[in-house]
């Protein structure tokens, strides 16, 4: 694996006096960690911060946000990005869930607090509170029309909300452990959801009922992802005709990042396995990169993408720290991904360099939202980070 680039998670207030200082290192399996510091010489013209960089590292373009260094004897270049805006009031502890609506207007958290909340995206004012859960409520998300959100929680129960009036329109009751993760399949007629119980089921929201458990695997069933497999893939066929129900299950395949270190393929429509892989770790997360490729990231910080027509062996494995990868989030021609050790870094096919979204000081980043050129984490520090990309 290559080279990893830290550096001090508050880097940007470090260098915003004169003289200020900032470490650095790079860290290489099998060699030596390589130390260093930033130094601030004062502001350019442009009123931009000087900085040098002391023996071995070398910086590269400067903004008031972000600053590009890199290690030549590692041939590796990190773009580190401070905040555009912090939002601290939200909640009063960690943060363990959010997202974005579909528009980018509203977001919607949840927190060890015991409260979930919709704000506003902009300022971080909150507009509603979500109540209704016994106990934490460990996820949320935004329905596609970004005027309905999902939640499930430790109670078992998986709720739909008005993101309008924060009225709780629909409860669904089946799960026997908490639910973990939840996906919405098309424009949302349909959610899945995974739990505690070793259970991932499919739910009818018109109807409030459940059309049918999905995969019973005997293990916490930590992350899911719904996406439409590639045309070459044998998804089996139902054993018996599915109900009419069941809107947008046809040709879609469902991950489950499972607690006994297996990510497991199954046809959503047929309930057949498709595939299963045995990684080294639990699996906490999943995504889809497209109909062929997937991620999944693990307990141990490997990040594992694979082809889907063929698991035997992962492409690649990404491994920057032994940290426990949390979030996995598609973004244009890569992914977002978080960890437990508080670094969330973005990872693009034609760039040359790692993108690392800095200010969490060793706290565990647990979800990464994004709504075109923003991104937006959630952090056990209490604290919604939002980072503005410029052009990638």
């Amino acid at each position: 694996m290559a080279a990893t680039l830290r550096i001090q998670s508050d880097w940007s207030q470090a260098l915003r006096r004169d003289e200020g200082e900032a470490w650095l290192s790079c860290r290489s399996p099998g060699k030596p960690t390589l130390y260093g510091s930033l130094t601030r010489r004062g502001l350019s013209t442009e009123g931009v911060p000087d900085i040098a960089a002391s023996e071995g590292f070398v910086v590269g373009e400067v903004t008031k946000k972000s600053i590009l260094i890199s290690c030549p004897h590692e041939n590796v270049s990190t773009k580190f990005l401070a905040p555009y805006t912090t939002f601290s009031r939200i909640h009063q502890k960690s943060i363990t869930c959010l997202d974005i609506s579909s528009g980018g207007g509203l977001g919607v958290s949840t927190s060890t607090d015991g409260t979930m909340k919709i704000w506003q995206a902009a300022n971080g004012e909150i507009r509603r509170l979500l109540e209704g859960h016994v106990y934490d409520v460990n996820c949320c998300r935004f329905f596609p029309s970004g005027l309905v959100v999902l939640s499930g929680g430790m109670d078992a129960q998986l709720k739909i909300w008005s993101a309008e009036d924060a009225s709780c329109v629909v409860t669904f009751k089946g799960h026997k452990g908490g639910i973990l993760d939840t996906a919405i399949v098309d424009r949302g007629r349909n959610v899945l959801s995974s739990s505690r119980d070793g259970t991932a089921r499919l739910w009818d929201c018109g109807k409030s009922a459940c059309l049918g458990v999905i995969a019973d695997c005997g293990s916490p069933v930590n992350g899911i992802a719904v996406g439409a497999a590639d045309d070459s893939l044998n998804l089996g066929s139902p054993e018996k005709a599915p109900s009419e129900r069941e809107i947008g299950t046809e040709g879609k395949i469902l991950l489950l990042a499972r607690e006994d270190k297996k990510l497991q393929g199954v046809g959503l429509q047929s309930r057949q396995p498709v595939f299963l892989f045995i990684g080294s770790d639990a699996f906490n997360c999943c995504a889809f990169l497209s109909s062929t490729y997937i991620l999944a990231g693990t307990q141990d910080g490997n990040i594992y993408q694979l082809d889907i027509r063929n698991t035997t062996a992962p492409i690649q494995v990404i491994h920057r720290s032994g940290a426990p990868v949390l979030s996995l989030l598609p973004y244009r021609d890569g992914f977002i991904a978080s960890q437990g050790d508080g670094t969330c870094f973005i990872v693009q096919q034609d760039l040359d360099y790692v993108l690392d979204l800095t200010e969490a000081d060793c706290d565990p980043v647990y979800k990464v939202a994004s709504w075109e050129k923003q991104i937006y984490t959630c952090c056990r520090d209490g604290i919604v980070r939002r980072y503005q990309l410029s052009d990638l």
